[in-house]
């Protein structure tokens, strides 16, 4: 994770492919206003929010983490707008170009762990679409690795995030409509569908699923 050390002033991060690189799924456009827009939006927010606090000299998951238990209004804005900044990077980091690296079917520790925890791939896929597309308003759709080791999946909503609680998130799937309104409008299912079947990065999933 670029961000996940870094600390203030932060940077928006470059992006892992070209702003093309996902289309049919995702379109140049919509990366082009979720990217360069909202993501740096929050970026340039969180860095102003911070200025000359206690949170100023923390890394990124730091401060998600700390500013998620402060009930503080001040300390509500910087959690949304760093929880924000984290997991967008993180979604981008969950996508690799169809037929690129990490693309296609899991395999190896990946494919076990899926496996052992949701029977095969076909039935990950339908839980993981049901919670994506179930999740009411905004928010995330989430693998994650649980402390006994088992894969599950989570939703949460707006800026939520399982780094907030100490989780391991693997990948993690954006159902905000700014992520996939330009080019399916109000069909999520569809976006889902097609995000899992051609965008995940499963090599990069593998990496965070660990030893």
């Amino acid at each position: 994770m670029p961000l996940d050390k870094a600390k203030a002033p932060f940077t928006l991060p470059k992006l892992p492919y070209a702003e093309d690189a996902l289309a049919p799924v995702i379109s140049a456009k919509t990366i082009s206003f979720h990217y360069g827009k909202h993501h740096a939006t929050y970026i340039k927010t969180l860095n102003e929010l911070i200025a000359g606090t206690a949170y100023e000299g923390l890394s990124l998951g730091e401060i998600v983490a700390r500013a998620a238990g402060d009930k503080d209004a001040a300390a509500r804005k910087i959690f949304n707008n760093a929880a924000q900044a984290w997991n967008h990077d993180f979604y981008w980091h969950s996508m690799t170009p169809p037929n690129g690296k990490g693309s296609g079917a899991p395999t190896g520790k990946i494919k076990d762990a899926l496996e052992k925890s949701f029977g095969d791939l076909d039935a990950f896929k339908k839980a993981f679409s049901l919670a994506a597309v179930g999740q009411f308003g905004s928010g995330w759709a989430w693998l994650v690795k649980g402390k006994d080791g088992a894969l599950k999946i989570e939703a949460t909503s707006n800026a939520d995030s399982p780094i907030a609680r100490g989780g391991t998130p693997l990948l993690v799937a954006d159902v905000w409509e700014h992520a996939y309104y330009l080019d399916y409008q109000n069909r999520r299912p569809d976006h889902i569908a097609a995000w899992l079947d051609k965008l995940v990065n499963w090599s990069f999933a593998e990496d965070n699923l660990g030893q």
